[in-house]
């Protein structure tokens, strides 16, 4: 049987500063390193007591950050960094106030969802930001270990469960699963009918209530 636990990264500086994200990076807050650690703890009381994890990142500061505090918790165990992990990029955007961004993205349309790039110099389309997070999993999935985490972003976290449930890539153009930040997805797949599920998604009932502002995911994460 195998395991994953898919994260999105906890609280970052730019949802404090409301900045856009995208590929601009920034690192957890306090409160972000507080939530990672009970998302570690968490992990821990769950996951398969005999399993060594392995863990897979993206290689933006805030996911790298989360990776190594759930590293730590499953010592020894060096997290894999992995840019194909990294949230959608944002383009001439990324670092610019949140407003900025709002005025000026236009909506796909429904006869181009995969190939739009929002108005926004520089920004990655649906279709190259799904092929990388696909190519990513396709060789997270590969490897033997029956137990992995995954560290990645809000946006990210939709494709990862796409690419799992075995969506052509062409049929992902409207899917879009919601999760909050410092959110756990856990995904199973049993050995004897290789049935591939999804046991939970994006939750977060494991942290202990606080600012709700810190627990969702701006369109930007």
């Amino acid at each position: 049987m195998k395991d994953i636990f898919v994260v999105t990264h906890t609280q970052s500086q730019h949802h404090v500063d409301g900045l856009v994200g995208g590929w601009h990076d920034t690192p957890l807050t306090d409160s972000g390193r507080a939530d990672a650690q009970r998302i570690a703890a968490h992990l821990r009381a769950v996951a398969d007591s005999a399993a060594q994890p392995e863990i897979f990142t993206s290689d933006l500061m805030r996911a790298a950050q989360t990776a190594s505090i759930f590293a730590d918790a499953f010592a020894p165990c060096t997290p894999l960094a992995m840019p194909d992990l990294r949230e959608i990029s944002y383009g001439r955007a990324e670092g610019k106030p949140q407003q900025w961004l709002d005025e000026r993205l236009t909506p796909a349309p429904d006869d181009n969802r995969l190939d739009h790039r929002y108005a926004i110099a520089g920004a990655e389309t649906r279709r190259e930001f799904a092929t990388r997070i696909y190519r990513a999993m396709d060789g997270i999935i590969a490897r033997p270990a029956e137990l992995q985490i995954i560290v990645t972003h809000g946006f990210a976290l939709t494709f990862v469960v796409a690419a799992w449930i075995g969506m052509p890539l062409e049929a992902a153009g409207f899917v879009n699963f919601t999760v909050p930040s410092g959110s756990v997805t856990h995904l199973r797949q049993d050995d004897y009918w290789r049935n591939r599920a999804v046991i939970s998604l994006g939750d977060v009932s494991f942290l202990a209530l606080g600012d709700s502002a810190t627990r969702s995911r701006p369109p930007s994460a």
